[in-house]
């Protein structure tokens, strides 16, 4: 998952982002960040059978931030997700997912997001556009995030910190299977819910 981008770097979209400046503790951010997944998570929850929710996450993915805290239009991200590490807590439906009724993981192995703009919505969440690549099929993704914070941790690291979340439909990244319920309905809902809950690591070249 992407958080900002570098595209709005005209002088008045600039100036408007500066006005917005949100909170001197993140202008204090800027610079290159790796996400740390050993202490993030990108997970999705889907309705089944029409009467409950399944959760699961993907455990493998990695990604950069370059943050620019005090004007987030012109900072970028981006994340990689290897759809091999789907973990719905159940093995034969994983391995369904990663087959070619859902993922297609072997042909498909990677989900990715790229940023593309940026805008403040209020106090310190943020609507973030970006590209959503799944099955080499590519659209446009829009995540709500909440900037958390920033710490060093017990090791030095500067760590900041973003949840959020967004809704898709898979049907329009071509995951379209299904089974008819007897009671009317379907297996598996066309709406997902798609959760991100990030922390980052300031990288040592970067830090003053």
């Amino acid at each position: 998952m992407a958080l900002f981008n570098r595209r709005n770097d005209t002088p008045a979209a600039s100036a408007a982002t500066a006005t917005l400046a949100v909170n001197p503790a993140l202008a204090a951010l800027t610079g290159e960040y790796t996400i740390d997944p050993a202490h993030s998570s990108i997970g999705f929850t889907v309705r089944h059978a029409m009467v409950t929710n399944v959760r699961g996450s993907f455990a493998d993915h990695e990604g950069t931030l370059s943050l620019d805290g005090s004007d987030p239009s012109r900072s970028a991200a981006a994340i990689d997700v290897r759809i091999a590490s789907i973990d719905t807590g159940i093995g034969d439906r994983d391995g369904h997912l990663r087959g070619s009724d859902f993922f297609d993981a072997e042909r498909f192995p990677l989900m990715t997001f790229r940023s593309t703009s940026a805008e403040r919505l209020g106090g310190d969440t943020y609507r973030i556009v970006g590209d959503l690549t799944i099955k080499d099929v590519t659209r446009p993704l829009a995540v709500d995030l909440e900037f958390n914070g920033s710490a060093t941790d017990v090791y030095g690291n500067e760590r900041v910190g973003f949840e959020g979340s967004a809704e898709i439909l898979r049907s329009h990244w071509g995951l379209t299977w299904n089974a008819a319920l007897e009671t009317g309905g379907v297996m598996v809902s066309d709406k997902i819910k798609l959760t991100f809950d990030i922390s980052a690591v300031k990288n040592a070249a970067a830090r003053s």
